[in-house]
């Protein structure tokens, strides 16, 4: 083996070998039945990252003009239960939040229909959390959803 090709393959990760080496791993969401663009197929980090961005921001303003009260710490922690809450109306009820629906994002169970209130919950909570959300499977899917056997698809 070359030492080019050694260093491009640790640089490409484990998949862009394995894919060199013959494997197919298709496209994200092929397993769970969606089509790989348009309508209906896995949502991109890119959207799912701005749409977080817009909902926090949107959680922030509410916290800090009607919440806080100037206290900076005290409008991270309204903030963060103002998603909780807006997560949890909002996906429990019409699929998507503020920021997703403006990305033009929508957030259904493994099986194509809305989740249950438990689902959102879980999802919710871990979303809250953090940590999760930052660990994706092949799909594209966080951990969170992974939990909450749930998927972002575009709309």
């Amino acid at each position: 083996m070359d030492n080019r090709q050694a260093i491009g393959s640790w640089l490409s990760g484990p998949r862009a070998a394995a894919e060199d080496a013959g494997v197919d791993f298709g496209y994200r969401g092929e397993q769970l039945g969606l089509p790989e663009e348009g309508p209906g197929s896995i949502a991109r980090p890119g959207r799912r990252i701005g749409a977080i961005a817009i909902d926090w921001a949107l959680c922030m303003v509410i916290a800090y003009g009607l919440l806080a009260r100037g206290n900076p710490q005290a409008m991270g922690n309204w903030a963060l239960g103002l998603l909780f809450v807006m997560s949890l109306l909002t996906v429990g009820t019409v699929g998507s939040t503020p920021g997703k629906r403006l990305l033009g994002l929508r957030v259904v169970s493994e099986e194509g229909g809305r989740l249950g209130l438990v689902r959102v919950l879980v999802r919710s909570a871990l979303l809250c959390i953090g940590i999760p959300a930052l660990i994706w499977d092949r799909d594209g899917r966080g951990l969170h959803d992974r939990l909450a056997r749930a998927v972002q698809v575009r709309i």
